[in-house]
């Protein structure tokens, strides 16, 4: 019993020394990077002297992001399946086009199917008859907006809901005889939003049975994904502000409007199973971020592109400000910023913004007062 208990604490001890070392390691990495940003060399003037500029210190706002790849695309995921009976695949929308309520997705035995909105799917047929249900009032919500005049919106399938569906019938373009004020099932799918066609999964020419998938689809509507490891989901909130960079435009801006709850194993270790082999790191992981951004005309056709996302996670009012280029590392620990004069003032480095390169300093310092920087 003995020897299990050490043996217990032992692995315990192992496992405590190794986080300790890569934390370790990441302080030493991360001070490093900052060193070799405001340490960097500066360029020497053909006399041998440093070229140097000047900078005024600031009072403003310093906004700090956090930086991840994003990528453009449409919203939504959804599948189209034929529902009615049998036959031959006729005719299907084509890839990238976008269909709106009463608009045809597809045709089976030439009989098109068109598309209505709403969050039921149809499960049976509607006509004359019909029990009352929420999906009878879905359809004359429907026939409503075309301008069809079903009458009163209920959940009661009526003589003006039949009245309605003649009238859209007519809109098709069929003959007096073959509008019968009957939907059978198959003739139309509900959908929450207009559909942007995807990949077709039928072929004009093949057969379609009840139940087979026509094809995929999104809605019309563009967001920006973005994958957000689990180490920092706790510093991005639904409503943050964001930036986006599109290699075409200028950022633009943009907000996060929703958080994936369901965590996902990283690529690199989709196919381990538990701790990472090599280093015994549990695999990472990371949530779906959506983000929604006022997007310039040159992005209407994009789809899958790469983007850059900055989102704000913490921001700071009425403090001073300096480049980042300004910051010396100072002799024994700390940094310092070297005035227009020669000499030199300890601060003390806050936030940083990424975007426009300056960090918040507390010291003795005053709005207006000039530091050297680089010469660019």
């Amino acid at each position: 019993m003995s020897t299990n208990a050490e043996r217990r604490r032992g692995r315990r001890t192992v496992r405590w020394a190794g986080m300790a070392v890569a934390v370790a390691v990441l302080v030493v990495a991360v001070v490093g990077v900052w060193q070799a940003v405001v340490n960097r060399p500066r360029a020497a003037s053909s006399s041998g002297q440093i070229a140097t500029a000047t900078a005024a210190v600031s009072r403003g706002t310093v906004t700090e992001r956090l930086q991840i790849a994003g990528t453009l695309g449409f919203d939504g995921s959804y599948s189209v399946a034929h529902q009615g009976t049998p036959g031959i695949t006729t005719w299907v929308a084509e890839a990238g086009s976008t269909v709106d309520r009463g608009g045809s997705l597809y045709a089976v035995a030439n009989e098109p199917v068109r598309l209505l909105i709403g969050t039921l799917p149809a499960y049976r047929d509607f006509g004359t008859g019909m029990p009352d249900g929420p999906d009878v009032k879905q359809l004359e919500e429907n026939l409503a907006a075309l301008g069809m005049r079903p009458g009163k919106v209920d959940a009661k399938f009526t003589a003006d809901t039949v009245a309605a569906v003649k009238r859209w019938q007519a809109a098709w373009g069929l003959p007096a005889a073959q509008r019968t004020g009957v939907l059978p099932l198959g003739t139309v799918v509900f959908a929450p939003v207009p559909l942007r066609v995807g990949q077709a999964t039928a072929a004009a020419g093949a057969p379609l049975g009840p139940g087979a998938p026509v094809f995929s689809a999104t809605s019309t509507g563009k967001v920006i994904t973005a994958q957000l490891t689990t180490d920092r989901q706790r510093s991005v909130h639904a409503g943050d502000p964001v930036q986006v960079s599109l290699s075409s435009s200028a950022p633009v801006p943009g907000t996060v409007v929703k958080i994936g709850r369901v965590a996902v194993a990283s690529s690199q270790n989709q196919n381990q199973n538990g701790p990472n082999q090599n280093n015994g790191e549990m695999p990472s992981s990371s949530v779906t971020i959506t983000i929604q951004a006022t997007l310039p005309p040159t992005a209407a056709d994009l789809d899958q592109a790469p983007v850059q996302v900055a989102i704000t996670t913490r921001a700071k009012q009425n403090v001073l400000l300096v480049p980042v280029t300004a910051l010396l590392a100072k002799p024994g620990g700390g940094y310092q910023v070297r005035l227009e004069s020669g000499g030199y003032q300890t601060v003390t480095p806050g936030l940083f913004d990424s975007t426009n390169g300056t960090v918040e300093v507390s010291g003795q310092l005053t709005v207006g007062q000039l530091v050297q920087v680089p010469a660019p």
